[in-house]
């Protein structure tokens, strides 16, 4: 959900103008006014780089409680700015018109503030986007930013485990390789030397039969 951004007469969603910024391509912000009085509201868009935007409707009156969208364009650009950082700003102005006045009744001097009149006003920045990096500074990017940061650290931690335990099995794999080969070698052979010295036993007992035994005639 964007942020908004609002006076004691109008409500403005999002509060700043964030541009996909491409060379040689237009491209569009749409800001959504909202009347939060019972009065009609004439509201007029100013910017420090008018030869750069496009704004549609630039002037109106705003009926009680109703809201407008108002779309700004962004001229194509021709180069990028530096480190994609934008310094222009928008000013949105508003003021309390009498009942059913139409823009086009407006006086000349409706904005001029050194009438003396109650003239409300709200600044917008703007915010360029690169389309293949996202660059911003919204609650929305911020929290987007965390949550990728954090999955990247899970996914470290949980192949650094999964490495130790390789690392573990492999190690009890080759102490049994180990146990196995001493089992299996012959001069370490407890059941061999356990037959050797049966056989050399009873050898033994033959031979010492054999010379007891008396002669016979």
């Amino acid at each position: 959900m964007t942020a908004s951004v609002a006076n004691s007469l109008i409500t403005v969603n999002p509060d700043e103008l964030r541009f996909q910024f491409e060379l040689e391509k237009q491209t569009f912000c749409d800001l959504k006014v909202l009347n939060n009085t019972e009065h009609y509201v004439a509201f007029k868009v100013k910017t420090t780089s008018p030869k750069k935007y496009f704004v549609r409707p630039n002037t109106g009156v705003i009926h009680p409680w109703d809201s407008c969208i108002i779309r700004v364009t962004l001229q194509a650009q021709q180069e990028y700015p530096q480190d994609m950082q934008c310094k222009d700003k928008f000013l949105l102005q508003t003021i309390i018109v009498s009942p059913n006045t139409d823009v086009d009744e407006l006086p000349p001097d409706t904005f001029n503030k050194d009438s003396g009149k109650s003239i409300e006003e709200l600044k917008l920045r703007v915010v360029y986007i690169s389309p293949t990096s996202p660059h911003g500074s919204t609650e929305d990017d911020t929290v987007m930013n965390s949550t990728q940061s954090q999955i990247i650290q899970r996914l470290k931690e949980e192949r650094d485990a999964t490495v130790r335990q390789t690392r573990q099995l492999q190690q009890e794999l080759d102490m049994l390789k180990r146990r196995r080969n001493r089992r299996s070698d012959p001069g370490f052979s407890f059941t061999f030397a356990m037959f050797v010295g049966l056989i050399g036993l009873l050898f033994g007992l033959l031979l010492k039969l054999s010379l007891s035994s008396p002669p016979t005639e």
